[in-house]
């Protein structure tokens, strides 16, 4: 498997940032909120503020994983009547806007009811990255890995400060893309400092793959991106992104976003040894 396949469409875009010398910046936010239309200029305003890799959340009725700002804008997404199938037509429109990946942050049960093989075929056919599946474990993702390596899709599962190391292996000899570390237990959202547990993962996560990882852990500034951006090969923010959307608009997460590339633009770092 040459490098270009293992690597996967966003891990090749978080590994040019790194070639770089820098982070990469992955960004969230919901498809359908505040509306459908406000959410593709949102993202759109995320990939001109210099965001790496978009990560789209599909809004899903029991976000037990997600903190009260991504919670109420897909009860939002999903009372303004947004489907699956929006999903799809938004990432179509942000394809065709830019090459930075889409990836969708999906529970396991919209992709199980759509029918797997069908989402992945349609999914790499509006130009999809891949799937972030944070309820779903390799072991129980035996039909998942197989529709998305028939369409070249990346599989991005989660490694937490709790996994021992050989769930750390297992997870991430069936990743592809990058590894998301998510580096505080419990729900999702902004935090004011960095937990400590988010650099040991990393180094843990790394001592087993060859993979980039990327570390969610409530980031929601520039110099909290400019921290992870020291030790992981790219940030991930999402409730930061949701709220500044919710409050400021496109305008609202285009600032914040050029704050966030910044960070990460902030710290030199070697060159990934290959």
């Amino acid at each position: 498997m040459n490098d270009v396949v293992a690597l996967g469409n966003a891990g090749v875009a978080i590994r040019k940032a790194n070639d770089a010398g820098r982070g990469a910046l992955v960004g969230y936010l919901p498809a359908g909120f505040p509306t459908y239309d406000g959410a593709v200029d949102g993202v759109k305003a995320m990939i001109d503020g210099g965001a790496d890799v978009i990560e789209l959340g599909l809004p899903y009725s029991d976000p037990v994983m997600d903190g009260v700002t991504i919670q109420r804008a897909t009860e939002i997404a999903r009372a303004g009547g947004l489907r699956t199938r929006d999903v799809l037509s938004t990432v179509e429109k942000l394809t065709a806007y830019s090459d930075v990946p889409v990836l969708v942050m999906t529970y396991w049960n919209p992709i199980e009811r759509y029918g797997v093989d069908r989402f992945a075929a349609d999914f790499a056919g509006v130009g999809g990255a891949g799937l972030i599946t944070p309820d779903l474990i390799p072991d129980e993702g035996a039909e998942w890995i197989a529709a998305a390596d028939k369409h070249e899709l990346d599989k991005v599962f989660l490694v937490s400060p709790s996994s021992t190391d050989e769930r750390i292996a297992m997870t991430t000899a069936n990743c592809r893309g990058f590894v998301y570390a998510t580096a505080v237990m419990g729900v999702t959202g902004a935090r004011d400092k960095p937990s400590e547990l988010a650099a040991p993962l990393v180094a843990r996560v790394k001592a087993a793959t060859g993979l980039p990882v990327g570390v969610g852990l409530g980031i929601s500034n520039g110099d909290q991106a400019a921290g992870v951006a020291a030790f992981a090969d790219a940030a991930i923010v999402g409730a930061a992104l949701v709220k500044a959307l919710q409050d400021g608009g496109p305008a609202g997460v285009r600032k914040l976003t050029e704050g966030l590339a910044e960070g990460v633009r902030r710290e030199p770092r070697a060159t990934v040894a290959r």
